[in-house]
């Protein structure tokens, strides 16, 4: 069985690599001139993983960036192959001498690599839960069947959505929020653009976690990163 990592121990074995840790997955992005250089490395890529390419490896592949996935699927998270094949693939990129694996933070990208998810308040998770399955027509993560777990696109283009148990009726707060999870030492960039935008910080309680930010009308939306949850 392949050996799954924590959080931390995930992080920091990319993080020379030019790849950042985000919910569960290992995300990098290449910056590329052409839709067929994009295609030539996610080629590559592949190559580079072998049999591993399947069960582990996603691209996007864009005109001016690439961006690669890596997370095993049978578990639903990054394991000690998943580390393996991030490093190969990054040697392999350097090596052109002309291209890099980089998380764009504090470049000219037009933003880091990221997570977005949905969030859904609820008083019975259980109850509402298989509505949003067959409405999106998402399906289980590996792993996470369970009547309160979160939901995934099979396709994976969708952001994921995952149900947050509320106490007691709340009529007058939102009840949907984005929680855009973004790497750690991207976390203090992103917030400050948000409140530079109009923004205000609702609660820093939980960071480095989540903080809670709103717009001007009170509408939320949470910074996340993998820090601040492995015990």
């Amino acid at each position: 069985m392949e050996q799954i990592l924590s959080r931390q121990q995930a992080s920091e074995a990319v993080h020379d690599h030019g790849w950042r840790f985000l919910l569960g997955t290992l995300r990098t992005s290449v910056p590329v001139g052409s839709l067929a250089q994009a295609i030539g490395l996610a080629a590559g890529a592949i190559a580079v993983c072998g049999n591993s390419a399947d069960r582990h490896l996603r691209v996007d592949a864009r005109p001016e960036r690439l961006v690669l996935t890596l997370q095993s699927l049978d578990h639903a998270a990054v394991t000690e192959r998943d580390v393996e094949l991030a490093r190969r693939i990054s040697t392999a990129i350097n090596e052109t001498g002309l291209l890099t694996t980089e998380p764009d933070i504090g470049t000219e990208a037009p933003r880091s690599v990221q997570v977005l998810e949905i969030a859904i308040d609820a008083l019975s998770i259980a109850e509402i839960r298989p509505f949003w399955k067959a409405v999106l027509g998402y399906a289980d993560e590996a792993g996470a069947e369970g009547p309160t777990d979160a939901l995934v696109d099979p396709v994976g283009q969708g952001p994921a959505v995952w149900f947050q148990q509320m106490d007691r009726a709340r009529p007058q707060r939102n009840r949907i929020h984005f929680d855009v999870c973004v790497p750690h030492d991207e976390a203090p960039r992103r917030i400050e653009a948000a409140l530079a935008a109009g923004g205000r910080l609702v609660s820093a309680t939980h960071a480095p976690a989540f903080w809670v930010l709103a717009d001007a009308e009170g509408n939320e939306a949470c910074v996340t990163t993998w820090q601040g949850r492995d015990d």
